[in-house]
C-alpha cells in the first residue's frame, strides 16, 4: 500500500514530507532506512483549521452534554435517535481519520503530533510556559505590560480588569481575549498542518527567547485568533478536547495502543498500523531493547488487608505473596545492550514512566564521564548478560546518613554525582525489583516469581549504587500490619504487595500488584486553628474568585527580633477542598477590600514568610494582614516535611471544617504551639493502630458452636447451625471432595455443613449414581472420575448460587439451579455443551440473578461498543500524589468512607453516596464504619448511638441533608455544622 501511494503522490505532498522530516533528529534517509513500509501522503495535508472546526470544537461541545448522576441520558441528537455522548465522540473521530486517508493519505503522524502532543516523544519540550507565553505575546502584539490586556495575560489566573473574567484560570483562553482585540487575520489562516508542525520542530530547538519570538511572529501573522488558542494549547501540551489518546487509539488501529504500550512511540503507532486489517504478530507484540515502554502500575489498596490479600490468587500448593517497600523516587526502566562502538562495550538507555529520555543524566556507557550512575555498576552485572532490562525505581540516598531522601531532590543529586563522582554528599540509587528481558528473551509472559530468579542471577547489588530490592514473603494478611509499621516509622511511603504468580501487564493497574499507604487516625485532635496569610485564584468554574488559601503559623515572641512585626507568619499549608459556595461568601465579606497584590519584587516580609526565601515558594496571588484576615479550621490526615513553606513541615490533604469566627489572628496556632502539639501526638501515636487495620484476630475463650455459611459469595452471614435454613437440597446425596477455592476459599467442612443446613444429605462415597459430586482441585480421587468418564463434577460455587437464589425467592417453591458451564469442574463426554443453552451468548445466566460483580464481569467480556475515555485509577493516583484531595472532585465525594443507612433515609441520599464512591455499610457494627446517616429529628437516634457506642472507631452521625448539601456544593462539608445530628 506504501509503495502504491507514492506513485500517486503528488509534487506538493513530496516536498511536505520532505519540509517535515528532513531537518529533524533523523534525516529523510535514515527513516527510509528505519521505516522501510512508512506510510506516504499523496496529497498536502489538511489545513490547520480543520483540526478545531471539524474535530476539537465538535468534540467539545459533545463534552458538554447533559448527564444524570448515575448513568448518561440518551437523547435525539444529529446522529440519530437515542444516540449517546461515547458514540458521538466515536463517529467524529471516525470521520475525520476516514477524511485524512480518502484526501491526505496513510500517514497520519502529522495530525496526531498535534491532536495528542503530550504523546509525542520526538519533539523536545519548547521550554514555554505561561509567563514566558505571555511576554512573547506582548513583544509580539507589541503592547505595554502595564496596560490591561497585558496585566491580563502576565496575571491570566486573577480575574481581568474591567473584563467579565470568563476566561480566568484558562490562559489560552485568556490570550484568545487579548488577541481578538488585535487580530492579523479575523478569518482563518492558510497554514497546513505540515507548515504548523515544522515551524513548532524549529519552536522546539530554538529555546532562547530570541530565536522564540521570530516563530511566534509567524504564527500571528499567519493565523486568526481562535486557531492561535488552539496552538498555545498544544505547546503547553493542555488539549482537553473531550477524547483521550485510548479512544482515538483504538478508532485509528485495533493494536494502537498495545504498541504504544510497548514503545511509547506516536510515531510507530502511525507509521507501522497505518493498514487496519494488518496486525500486530509475534516479536512485535512485547518489549524490545532501547525502546521504551509504558510498564506495570500498581492498584490502589481495597477496603482491608484481607481483601487485598484475597486478590492474590493464592493456592493451596502456593499460598504465597510478596511484600516490598514502596519507594519514594522516580520510575525508572534500565536498557542494557553489548555494543562495540561505546567505551566499555555496554551501551545503556535510562527512561521514565513518563518515557522521558534520563540517560544523558544517567549515563550511556561504563566508561561515560558525565554518568551519575553507570560508571559506578560495571560490576554490578553478572557474566555472560549480553543484554537486559530491568524495571526498579530511581531515588535519592544520602550516604552521610545512610537513608533515603524524599522525593524532589532526585536530579538535583544526579547533577551533583556528575560533577563529583566520589562526594560524599547525596547520590542517586538505583533499585531494581524486575528483570523483563535477558540475553534476548522476553520475560514480561514468565511469573514474578521467574522473573526474580532471571533478576538474581544476573544482577549483583553495588552497595548504595544499584541494589536489588528486597521483599518479603508472606502467607497472612496479619503479616502485612508490623511491615506498614516499620517502613513508615522509617518515613517511607507504605507497602506494595505483589502476586509471584503473575506475569507483567504493561501500562496496566490490576490485582497482581496493589499498593497499600497507611492511613492516620487524627493526630492533633479534631482540627487545627490557622490564619489565612494569602489566597490563590482558580481555574476552570472558579477562574478569576480566590478558591484556595495560603495558612500560616504565628512566630512566636522568641522567633521575633526585637522591633520586628508581631504579627508576623511563616506560610505552612494551602487548603482548598471542603468549602462551600457559602463559606467563600463569607471569607469574601470579612476580607473584601483588605487583601494586596503580591509583589515578587518587593514581598511583604515584614509580615510573611515563605519557603525558599528569595525563591519565594508557594507564593500566594494576593496576600492579607493577620489583623485583617480570618481565622479557620482545618484537618489533615498527617504532617510531612518540606522545603516548600516556611515552617519546613506541611499538611498533607488538609481540608477546610469552619470558619473561626470567635477567634482572631491573637488566638491562632503559633510555631511554637504547633510543634508541642506535634510531639505530643507523636508520643501518644507509638501505641496506637493505623486505621488502614483492618485484620480481624481470632479471639481466644470460651468453645463456640461449629459455624456455617448459609449466605452467598460477597457478604457471607456466619451463624451456629441450627436445621435446614432453606429445602433446596432436600432428598439429595452429595459426595463433597475438595473445599471451594473460588470466588471466596471455603472449607470441606463447611460445605458439607451448607448441604445440612439446607436439607442435602452429605455420603462418602459415589457408587449411587443420583449422588451429586462437588470438587474443585484436581486431586487423585477426582483425576480417577474424570478418567471413566461417567459423571459430571460440579464446583463448589453452584451450592452457593442454588442457596442464595433460594433465598431470594422466598415464599416459592426451592428450585435446583440448572447447571451453568462455569458451575461444572468436568462434563462428561456424553453431555458435552449440553448446558451452555442455560446461558446467554454473554455468560448471563438465564435462571438466576447475577451479583453486582459477575454484572460487571459479563459487561467486561461483551465486545466494547464504547470506549471508557480515562484510566479512572490514574486519575485517582496522581490526584493523591500530587497532593490533591479526592474528595474534591464530586464524583468521588465520599471516597473512602463507609455509611450506614438508618431507616428513613430518602433513596435520593443512598444513591449519591454510592454514586459518588462511598460504600454502603449493611450493619452499625461493620468495622470500617466511618458514618451514620440518619433522618431529621430520627425517634431512633438514642438507638443508634448505643449501637455504635462500643465500636473501636466511633462513626459521626450526620442527618441525610449532609450528604444533599455536600453533592450540592461539589465538596465534602463538614459534617459538625448543622448537619450533625442533636
Amino acid at each position: 500500500m506504501a509503495e502504491d501511494d507514492t506513485e500517486m503522490r503528488d509534487e506538493d505532498a513530496v516536498e511536505e514530507e520532505h519540509m517535515m522530516y528532513g531537518h529533524g533528529t533523523m534525516t529523510e534517509e535514515e527513516l527510509n532506512e528505519k521505516y522501510p513500509n512508512r506510510p506516504h501522503n499523496h496529497s498536502k495535508t489538511l489545513p490547520f483549521h480543520d483540526l478545531f472546526l471539524t474535530l476539537f470544537n465538535p468534540l467539545n461541545e459533545n463534552k458538554k452534554k447533559p448527564t444524570g448522576p448515575v448513568t448518561a441520558r440518551k437523547k435525539q441528537g444529529p446522529h440519530g435517535p437515542h444516540t449517546s455522548p461515547n458514540e458521538i465522540r466515536r463517529a467524529i473521530i471516525e470521520r475525520f481519520i476516514s477524511r485524512w486517508r480518502k484526501e491526505v493519505g496513510n500517514d497520519i503522524y502529522p495530525a496526531f503530533r498535534l491532536i495528542v502532543p503530550e504523546k509525542d516523544r520526538d519533539r523536545g519540550m519548547y521550554g514555554l510556559k505561561e509567563m514566558i507565553l505571555g511576554k512573547l505575546l506582548i513583544r509580539v502584539m507589541k503592547i505595554n505590560k502595564n496596560s490591561e490586556d497585558g496585566y491580563n495575560l502576565l496575571h491570566w489566573k486573577l480575574p481581568g480588569v474591567k473584563s467579565t473574567s470568563a476566561m480566568a484560570g484558562d490562559f489560552a483562553g485568556r490570550c484568545f481575549e487579548v488577541i481578538s482585540k488585535r487580530p492579523m487575520r479575523t478569518t482563518p489562516g492558510d497554514m497546513t498542518i505540515a507548515e504548523v508542525n515544522e515551524l513548532l520542530d524549529r519552536l522546539s530547538v530554538a529555546q532562547k527567547e530570541e530565536n522564540q519570538r521570530p516563530i511566534i511572529e509567524e504564527f500571528y501573522k499567519r493565523m486568526n485568533a481562535e486557531e492561535l488558542m488552539w496552538l498555545i494549547r498544544m505547546i503547553l501540551r493542555q488539549m482537553k478536547v473531550g477524547a483521550t489518546e485510548k479512544t482515538i487509539f483504538d478508532i485509528w488501529h485495533p493494536d494502537a495502543e498495545n504498541l504504544f504500550n510497548i514503545s511509547s512511540s506516536l510515531r510507530r503507532v502511525c507509521w507501522e498500523l497505518y493498514d487496519p486489517d494488518v496486525r500486530l504478530e509475534g516479536d512485535d507484540r512485547g518489549i524490545c531493547l532501547m525502546q521504551c515502554f509504558q510498564p506495570q502500575l500498581a492498584a490502589f489498596q481495597m477496603r482491608s488487608m484481607e481483601q487485598m490479600v484475597a486478590k492474590m490468587n493464592q493456592t493451596e500448593d502456593d499460598p504465597t505473596f510478596w511484600i516490598e517497600e514502596k519507594l519514594d523516587g522516580e520510575r525508572m526502566q534500565l536498557h542494557m545492550v553489548e555494543d562495540d562502538e561505546v567505551p566499555g562495550g555496554m551501551r545503556f538507555g535510562f527512561w521514565s514512566r513518563k518515557a522521558k529520555d534520563y540517560t544523558y543524566l544517567y549515563g550511556n556507557g561504563f566508561l561515560d564521564e558525565n554518568a551519575a550512575l553507570t560508571r559506578h555498576i560495571k560490576d554490578a552485572f553478572n557474566d555472560g548478560v549480553r543484554n537486559v532490562i530491568l524495571d526498579g525505581e530511581m531515588i535519592t540516598w544520602d550516604p552521610r546518613e545512610d537513608t533515603m531522601v524524599p522525593f524532589g531532590t532526585l536530579k538535583t543529586a544526579a547533577l551533583s554525582e556528575q560533577k563529583n563522582p566520589f562526594s560524599t554528599g547525596n547520590r542517586p540509587l538505583y533499585r531494581v525489583f524486575d528483570c523483563l528481558y535477558l540475553n534476548d528473551v522476553n520475560l514480561t509472559r514468565y511469573t514474578l516469581r521467574k522473573r526474580r530468579e532471571a533478576l538474581v542471577a544476573s544482577i549483583t547489588s553495588i552497595h548504595r549504587r544499584m541494589e536489588i530490592h528486597e521483599y518479603h514473603e508472606a502467607r497472612q494478611a496479619s503479616e502485612i500490619e508490623p511491615l506498614l509499621r516499620q517502613v513508615v516509622a522509617e518515613a517511607s511511603e507504605g507497602l506494595v504487595l505483589k502476586n509471584p504468580r503473575s506475569e507483567y501487564r504493561l501500562n496496566e493497574r490490576n490485582d497482581d500488584w496493589i499498593k497499600v499507604k497507611p492511613e492516620y487516625m487524627t493526630e492533633f485532635g479534631e482540627a487545627l486553628d490557622c490564619v489565612v496569610i494569602g489566597g490563590y485564584y482558580g481555574s476552570g468554574n472558579r477562574g478569576g474568585k480566590l478558591s484556595s488559601f495560603l495558612c500560616g503559623l504565628r512566630v512566636d515572641d522568641i522567633h521575633v527580633s526585637q522591633g520586628a512585626n508581631p504579627q508576623k507568619c511563616w506560610s505552612f499549608f494551602k487548603v482548598g477542598g471542603g468549602f462551600a459556595a457559602g463559606d467563600y461568601a463569607e471569607v469574601r465579606h470579612r476580607t473584601e477590600g483588605k487583601w494586596f497584590d503580591w509583589d515578587v519584587k518587593n514581598p511583604p516580609k515584614e509580615w510573611i514568610e515563605l519557603g525558599g526565601q528569595d525563591r519565594q515558594y508557594e507564593r500566594p496571588d494576593v496576600w492579607i494582614k493577620p489583623e485583617d484576615s480570618i481565622v479557620i479550621s482545618v484537618k489533615a490526615a498527617s504532617v510531612a516535611p518540606t522545603d516548600q513553606f516556611r515552617t519546613g513541615l506541611t499538611l498533607r490533604f488538609p481540608r477546610f471544617k469552619k470558619l473561626r469566627v470567635d477567634k482572631d489572628w491573637k488566638s491562632a496556632l503559633s510555631v511554637n504551639e504547633f510543634h508541642a502539639l506535634k510531639s505530643r501526638a507523636e508520643d501518644e501515636k507509638k501505641d496506637k493502630q493505623f486505621k488502614v487495620d483492618d485484620a480481624r484476630r481470632k479471639r481466644s475463650g470460651r468453645k463456640r458452636k461449629r459455624e456455617v455459611i448459609i449466605q452467598g459469595q460477597e457478604d457471607d452471614v456466619k451463624t451456629p447451625y441450627a436445621g435446614p435454613a432453606t429445602k433446596v437440597f432436600e432428598g439429595l446425596n452429595f459426595l463433597i471432595v475438595t473445599e471451594a477455592l473460588k470466588p471466596v476459599k471455603k472449607s470441606k467442612a463447611d460445605l458439607e455443613q451448607l448441604v445440612k443446613a439446607n436439607g442435602g444429605n452429605v455420603v462418602a462415597s459415589e457408587k449411587d449414581p443420583s449422588t451429586i459430586i462437588i470438587a474443585d482441585r484436581n486431586l487423585v480421587k477426582v483425576a480417577s472420575l474424570q478418567k471413566r468418564d461417567e459423571r459430571n463434577i460440579v464446583r463448589p460455587p453452584w451450592l452457593i448460587d442454588c442457596v442464595k437464589q433460594s433465598e431470594l425467592d422466598i415464599g416459592r417453591p426451592s428450585l435446583l439451579l440448572p447447571f451453568e458451564p462455569h458451575h461444572l469442574f468436568y462434563t462428561r463426554t456424553s453431555e458435552a455443551g449440553k448446558y451452555d443453552h442455560n446461558i446467554d451468548e454473554y455468560g448471563d445466566s438465564y435462571a438466576r440473578d447475577v451479583t453486582a460483580d459477575e454484572l460487571l464481569a459479563l459487561f467486561n467480556r461483551m465486545p466494547a461498543k464504547i470506549t471508557h475515555d480515562y484510566d479512572s485509577a490514574e486519575v485517582l493516583e496522581q490526584l493523591n500524589e500530587h497532593g490533591h484531595e479526592l474528595d474534591a472532585m464530586p464524583g468521588c465525594m465520599f471516597h473512602g468512607l463507609t455509611v450506614y443507612c438508618e431507616g428513613g433515609v430518602t433513596a435520593e441520599a443512598r444513591r449519591l453516596l454510592e454514586f459518588a464512591d462511598g460504600r454502603i455499610a449493611k450493619s452499625l457494627t461493620d468495622s470500617e464504619l466511618t458514618h451514620v446517616v440518619v433522618p431529621k429529628d430520627s425517634p431512633k437516634l438514642r438507638d443508634v448511638r448505643k449501637a455504635v457506642s462500643s465500636n473501636k472507631e466511633q462513626p459521626r452521625i450526620v442527618t441525610e441533608a449532609w450528604v444533599v448539601d455536600s453533592w450540592q456544593e461539589k465538596t465534602l462539608l463538614d459534617e459538625e455544622r448543622e448537619h450533625s445530628s442533636p
